[in-house]
């Protein structure tokens, strides 16, 4: 089993007026490949500045990140958007999706960088995405055609695409409901049973229940690093729900 993050000792300070904010805290941990880890916290924890440093969107102050091997702290701004766009997949709570472009072009976007695949190449890898987050029926439609639900299915084959050793997810069941929910997370735990290395920074209990480990932090520092011995199912979670009349998405 590989490590894919090896962060020792990661700081991160903002200057605010004649103050120091210390957002991360002397921070150490690492994550093997195929782990699916939540990150928990309240807001000003520190777990959105942590995801960005994780995702090579914000560099440290003091300390080292290795992604996959490569530390990223000398890194130029273009090296680190080549490095985000090989090795990281995203998903956001907002879905992040271009409204006037279709599902299966969406998910091409990342791969639009990448010169190494021709055009009918970058076509069938996202139709394996779609097929993967069990959306090939809705390839064409645009986004104002899919529920929310879809959408962030959309947004999961995206990041998917580029087969990256890391997906991050950013509150990405925060805009749906509790049984959509639900279904995202069925499908995150897929992906992590056939070997994706899933983050997921939640700070609902319930999501973080459906994960292996937890980490928790507070005050730019881990509170808890914490293997989860009793790991929810979303399917049967799905399963004990009563049905519903209307189709479910």
């Amino acid at each position: 089993m590989s490590v894919i993050v090896d962060i020792k000792n990661l700081k991160r300070e903002f200057t605010v007026g004649n103050e120091i904010v210390k957002a991360l805290n002397d921070v150490s941990f690492t994550i093997n490949s195929g782990e699916f880890i939540t990150i928990m916290g309240s807001s000003g924890s520190g777990k959105t500045t942590l995801l960005n440093i994780l995702g090579c969107l914000e560099k440290p102050t003091q300390g080292t990140y290795l992604l996959d091997g490569t530390d990223v702290s000398n890194l130029s701004k273009n090296e680190l958007a080549v490095l985000r766009n090989s090795k990281l997949g995203f998903v956001f709570q907002s879905y992040n999706l271009l409204s006037r472009t279709s599902a299966i072009e969406n998910v091409e976007l990342p791969l639009l960088y990448n010169s190494k695949f021709s055009a009918s190449e970058r076509n069938e890898k996202c139709i394996k995405a779609l097929e993967a987050v069990k959306l090939s029926d809705r390839m064409y439609h645009l986004p104002s055609q899919l529920s929310g639900g879809q959408q962030q299915r959309v947004a999961i084959a995206r990041a998917l695409v580029n087969d990256p050793v890391m997906i991050l997810a950013d509150e990405a069941t925060g805009n749906l409901d509790s049984r959509t929910s639900y279904e995202i997370m069925m499908l995150i735990q897929d992906l992590n049973n056939q070997g994706k290395t899933i983050v997921f920074v939640t700070h609902e209990p319930d999501i973080a229940a459906f994960s292996k480990r937890t980490i928790t932090l507070k005050d730019g520092k881990i509170l808890k690093d914490e293997i989860n011995k009793k790991v929810k199912s979303a399917k049967e979670v799905l399963e004990s729900l009563p049905p519903i009349n209307e189709e479910i998405v």
